[in-house]
């Protein structure tokens, strides 16, 4: 399962994201680390499902009249401070747990209403442009750090007459985490020096930077976007290439009302329904999430999630069937799973995302919107629905 990380300092509304986005429970306080340990959970993205092609919706129970919800992992990570890098406010401890995530929303409180420590003050006293480069630079020291402690091997290994200083740079990258096609262009978009006794900090920095940049990419979420002063969501957008206007507690006030049978409301909708008894406190509630889904499109939670997976990871979904004709699974059910592939994924890789022993077995493929067997090469698409023949069962 693919696994989207929670940054920022401490609250910035991480938790009520979290909790919005999972309806798990987790500690929302109004006081600096609230979350010691990482409280991890199921969030969902949300795209068309491809039922919306048939006469008739599938059986999913991920799916809700054609938007199709899929499972991903959702990490809350307690809250950072300036120097955690170096360990301030268990910085080193968080900043771990956020290593395993592929992809991090940085929640950002738009308001102004907390300083550089997650310290209540007052609302637009703070200028919530600072925290976008915060959590880069944490993140970056974080893992040059990590490339500075691993340098003395790299440096003896150097001394052996037969030594390939890039390719064994590039498995430090790959220690440190990086894939080998990362670890790759990291290398190719540095300039650094072919020495490694002559790297100072700048080049170890500039290494880490290029590093995760491409391996923890950010999404922005302008939390608490509704109680924001005027301009504060345009500079953040002058200043970071994604950037989502949020509000965590319209969310978690509406997934709560819908689970309570109250108000008709699915993630990522950009209105609701109120479909039972409220109160006139309620109605008043509600009625402000509403103005700030009718500037936005919606509550922005979902919308965060869609744009880290989807935009920034560039994964697609696409749903195996054993049936090419009826788009059905062995029991009979309609489009029953749906998987998030990397863009340029094969049906081969389809096979192994199902089991490693499909894939193993992989003969061929079927594109069941055409009934035709595809090439190995096929590059899957964003909906693609795919039969997998293989040796195993």
């Amino acid at each position: 399962m693919r696994s989207v990380g929670l940054a920022g300092k401490p609250n910035a509304g991480k938790s009520t994201f979290f909790s919005a986005a999972t309806l798990a429970e987790a500690d929302i306080a109004n006081y600096p680390f609230t979350t010691i340990d990482p409280n991890r959970g199921v969030s969902h993205v949300r795209t068309d499902c491809p039922c919306l092609d048939r006469d008739e919706r599938c059986g999913s129970e991920r799916c809700h009249d054609g938007k199709r919800y899929v499972p991903v992992e959702l990490l809350d990570v307690a809250g950072l401070v300036p120097g955690a890098h170096e360990g301030r406010g268990l910085g080193n401890q968080f900043l771990d747990a956020l290593s395993t995530a592929d992809v991090v929303c940085n929640v950002v409180d738009a308001s102004g209403g907390t300083n550089a420590e997650g310290e209540p003050i007052e609302t637009g006293e703070y200028d919530p442009i600072e925290d976008l480069a915060f959590v880069e630079r944490e993140l970056d020291l974080w893992l040059a750090d990590i490339v500075s402690r691993n340098w003395e091997g790299l440096e003896r290994g150097s001394r052996a007459p037969d030594f390939d200083f890039d390719a064994a740079l590039a498995e430090l990258l790959i220690d440190v985490g990086a894939s080998r096609g990362e670890a790759a262009a990291t290398l190719r978009n540095v300039e650094y020096p072919s020495d490694p006794g002559a790297w100072d900090e700048s080049d170890t920095e500039a290494l880490a930077s290029e590093l995760r940049a491409r391996t923890l990419p950010i999404v922005v979420v302008a939390n608490k976007a509704d109680v924001a002063p005027d301009g504060n969501l345009k500079r953040l957008r002058e200043e970071a290439n994604h950037v989502v206007p949020a509000t965590a507690e319209g969310e978690l006030a509406l997934r709560r009302a819908s689970t309570a049978g109250v108000v008709a409301y699915d993630p990522g909708d950009s209105d609701f329904e109120v479909v039972g008894e409220i109160t006139p406190e309620q109605e008043r509630g509600l009625d402000r999430v509403r103005d700030v889904m009718a500037e936005w499109g919606g509550t922005g939670v979902q919308e965060a999630m869609n744009v880290a997976v989807y935009d920034l990871l560039d994964y697609v979904t696409v749903y195996p069937v054993e049936n090419e004709t009826r788009w059905t699974d062995g029991q009979g059910t309609t489009l029953p799973d749906a998987f998030l592939l990397s863009r340029g994924s094969t049906p081969e890789d389809l096979a192994y995302a199902v089991h490693s022993d499909i894939g193993e077995g992989y003969l061929h493929a079927i594109d069941a919107r055409s009934g035709r067997r595809v090439s190995d090469s096929h590059e899957l698409d964003e909906g693609d629905v795919i039969k997998v023949v293989s040796t195993a069962k």
